[in-house]
């Protein structure tokens, strides 16, 4: 189920946002960006429609996935 943006008050996407950042694994490229930099460029992501919110009902777990094509 996709969560809108809009819906998540601003604690809860921070939340889902540095979940997915601190996440180990996450690629960044060769120049390591601080967190600030790496939660702006998510939320950038996901206002622009290159990102969204899914909530899996199953697992009781949120993620962020990039949209196709993005």
């Amino acid at each position: 189920m996709d969560i809108p943006l809009e819906n998540l008050s601003t604690e809860a996407l921070e939340g889902v946002i540095d979940d997915f950042i601190l996440r180990e694994g996450t690629d960044y490229g060769n120049t390591e960006a601080t967190l600030e930099k790496k939660r702006a460029d998510v939320l950038r992501q996901l206002k622009k429609g290159l990102a969204k919110i899914v909530f899996d009902a199953e697992t009781e777990s949120i993620t962020l996935v990039a949209m196709p094509g993005a």
